[in-house]
């Protein structure tokens, strides 16, 4: 049993970075907290949701449980934060939103958007004609307050963590961060139920649900997100795969090449409409840079054949 719990009620959450926030929770180096937590959408989205709900979404940034603040933790010291457990609560959501949003890496292939209900059961969640996808559920955002005065928005991952999406921070990782502010301020939100390297459509399988953590000081320098962890290091779905390559001396002209071609591939090829292929890349989907010393930069798109 964690230490601490922390609810999802108003008075637990909030929706941007601020060093001036008074916490809600002190707790001591070595404490657990279970962070419980709404998804991006706040709760506002309802099973079976459509684009006029996602339009309806009022939040005005991702919905962040907390902040704690860790006795003793002072600028310049080192927070270790221990994922020990990260759970579902059976609902998951993936959205592409309107192309004229801007938003996603091709925006301009997706004008109409797009919300998909998952179920998730166990550990697999249920996605268009019978596909089944592995979950490893992890928080998509843990971070602490920036030393910067006022509001930040939660979008930009930053020195002291916040959005990474690194859907490596499962339960057994280990993220330390660097202290900016008197006490760190921890603040955690964004779970995820299963995502690619690149949340290529702006969304992984976003979950409502519980973090639990342990919270260290730790004597260690780090001048940004620095994690321990073991993996998963495969697509969702584990090996074979399928991949596309994209070549272009720019990273991401490159990366938009390689999901665009992952996309095709799997419509012309597998059948799958192509809203719902780019939300399979963005949930399962691995990007990886091949190389990047002969002019052009490589980056591929990878996929597991299990899911196809």
């Amino acid at each position: 049993m964690p230490d601490h719990t922390l609810s999802r009620d108003d008075a637990h959450l909030h929706y941007d970075w601020d060093r001036d926030r008074d916490p809600v929770l002190t707790v001591e180096s070595g404490a657990t907290v279970a962070f419980e937590c709404r998804d991006s959408a706040n709760g506002e989205l309802p099973r079976g949701a459509t684009v006029a709900d996602l339009d309806a979404v009022e939040a005005p940034g991702h919905a962040l449980t907390g902040p704690v603040a860790i006795e003793g933790a002072t600028p310049g010291d080192t927070l270790a934060v221990d994922v020990l457990d990260v759970s579902h609560e059976g609902v998951g959501w993936t959205y592409v939103y309107p192309g004229e949003a801007g938003a996603g890496f091709l925006p301009e292939q997706f004008p109409e958007g797009r919300v998909y209900t998952w179920d998730l059961d166990g550990d697999v969640g249920q996605f268009v004609d019978g596909i089944e996808v592995p979950l490893d559920p992890f928080p998509g955002i843990v971070g602490l307050a920036p030393a910067e005065p006022g509001s930040h928005s939660t979008t930009p991952p930053r020195r002291v963590g916040g959005n990474l999406d690194v859907k490596h921070l499962t339960p057994g990782s280990t993220l330390f961060l660097p202290v900016e502010v008197a006490g760190g301020l921890l603040s955690v939100g964004d779970l995820h139920a299963a995502q690619g390297d690149g949340e290529v459509c702006i969304t992984a399988i976003e979950m409502p649900g519980r973090a639990t953590v342990r919270v260290r000081l730790v004597d260690r320098d780090v001048d940004g997100p620095v994690f321990e962890t073991d993996g998963p290091f495969e697509p969702v779905g584990g090996c074979p795969v399928i991949a596309t390559s994209g070549v272009d001396p720019d990273h991401e002209t490159a990366a938009r090449e390689a999901v665009s071609g992952l996309v095709s591939r799997l419509h012309e090829e597998h059948g799958l409409d192509r809203l719902d292929a780019y939300m399979l890349c963005s949930v399962a989907a691995d990007l990886k840079v091949n190389e990047v010393v002969n002019g052009n930069v490589v980056v591929s798109a990878y996929l597991s054949r299990s899911l196809v």
